[in-house]
């Protein structure tokens, strides 16, 4: 994991949740920790890091992560037992 990935990982745990994520950094991110990006049907893409498994939609319009979705993948990480 380099350092813009940690920086991502960083802002994907910080309070109040941030609207500034690039989604691509998020796929980047993901792939880092030896995880898997999978292609779905239109904007879904699946995660899967650790056993653990998340189904999300690429943001549209844009390509920031909403708040929803960081907080939601927050959640797949400390499942997936990935800390900051």
């Amino acid at each position: 994991m380099n350092k813009k990935h940690q920086k991502t990982l960083d802002a994907i745990w910080e309070t109040p949740v941030r609207v500034d994520i690039k989604w691509t950094a998020v796929e980047s991110l993901v792939e880092a920790l030896d995880g898997d990006v999978r292609e779905g049907n239109g904007s879904r893409v699946r995660f899967e890091l650790n056993g653990v498994r998340g189904n999300f939609h690429r943001p549209n319009p844009g390509n920031e992560a909403k708040r929803y979705q960081v907080r939601d993948l927050k959640e797949l990480l400390k499942a997936a037992g990935v800390k900051p």
